[in-house]
């Protein structure tokens, strides 16, 4: 009798570790996952939830009543946190689990880009698939918020956050409200802008920090090529030191707004709009465009130049001229092929 119990018992603790062992084989095994995936916690659903949105996804390599066995004798990590995580393989469900309970969300990124409008802004906002559009319910209370922290800034009103946020590439976790992105690029402006304005040179035609970011932004408008900024900036403070009108295309096709057609003619040359720098003197009421780091430090250090003038090459670059004989023969050269 006590023959036969020991070969039970030797038996029966075989199976138990045999049972272990393919438990612990189970467990082991990667989950059926070929490639990094995005998962989305959702707020409120707990980790047995999470087992079976893995099994519906086919994730799961072991059955899903085994994965609840482990869950609740064999795992002891942190409770799962809301959120949206990237899962990538190898991973085992111990491994899986553990990253969803650490709270470092998949980082998601959107490049604001200097020279486009904040309506241009607004779309690329609209269209991410991972910032939470909130811009018909909360974008004008926003505006109103920016607006008046900007408000010390400028000796005009300000009707607009055109050119007050700073484009750059912002980085975030899925979900972010477009308005939040906003707010960031508002803050890094000020940041950004206000520091240079401390330490700029004197001598410079500006009377507050908004105006710096006016001239950014037709320096945005008029050329993409690093080496040309600092120079135009040189042009147009030495314009508005002699009272010349800046006389730059980019101001009065912003002030025609949404009817321009991609046509600039003599006649909306002649249109009074507030931003037409051919009909009226000084910079215009404010920013044309959103600009960056590099445009706004170009208008903080104007080149020294006697230049007045430039006229494009047509290749993107252009020809400058200090006096406005020259200026004309470049443009009969660049522009009427004479």
């Amino acid at each position: 009798m006590l023959r036969k119990l020991l070969i039970v018992t030797v038996i029966v603790v075989a199976m138990a570790i045999a049972l272990l062992s393919w438990v612990q084989q189970q467990l082991n095994q990667p989950l059926n996952i070929q490639q990094r995936q995005l998962f989305t916690q959702e707020a409120g659903k707990g980790a047995i939830a999470t087992l079976y949105q893995f099994e519906q996804n086919g994730w799961l390599p072991m059955p899903v009543k085994l994965a609840r066995l482990w869950l609740k004798i064999g795992y002891s990590g942190q409770p799962v946190k809301a959120g949206t995580y990237y899962l990538a393989p190898p991973l085992t469900l111990a491994d899986a689990f553990n990253t969803l309970s650490t709270g470092a969300e998949a980082q998601f990124d959107i490049s604001l880009i200097e020279g486009q409008t904040l309506r241009q802004w607004q779309a690329v906002l609209a269209e991410h698939p991972y910032v939470k559009n909130d811009l018909d319910t909360h974008y004008g209370p926003v505006m109103d918020e920016l607006l008046r922290q900007w408000q010390v800034y400028s000796n005009e009103q300000l009707n607009s956050a055109e050119g007050l946020l700073l484009a750059d590439t912002y980085h975030f976790t899925a979900h972010t409200a477009a308005t939040d992105i906003l707010r960031r690029a508002s803050a890094a402006m000020q940041d950004f802008l206000l520091a240079g304005w401390q330490s700029r040179p004197p001598g410079l035609p500006y009377d507050n920090p908004v105006e710096v970011l006016t001239m950014a932004s037709i320096i945005e408008k008029e050329t993409a090529l690093a080496e040309e900024r600092q120079r135009i900036a040189g042009v147009f403070v030495n314009r508005l030191e002699q009272n010349m009108r800046l006389q730059t295309d980019p101001t009065v096709i912003y002030g025609i707004g949404e009817a321009f057609d991609g046509n600039l003619t003599r006649a909306h040359l002649r249109e009074a709009t507030p931003y037409n720098t051919y009909v009226h003197h000084g910079l215009p009421p404010g920013p044309i465009a959103m600009v960056g780091r590099a445009a706004i430090n170009a208008a903080l250090a104007p080149a020294v130049t006697d230049e007045l003038y430039f006229v494009s090459r047509g290749d993107g670059s252009h020809q400058f001229s200090v006096t406005l004989e020259e200026h004309n023969k470049a443009v009969r050269k660049y522009q009427l092929n004479q």
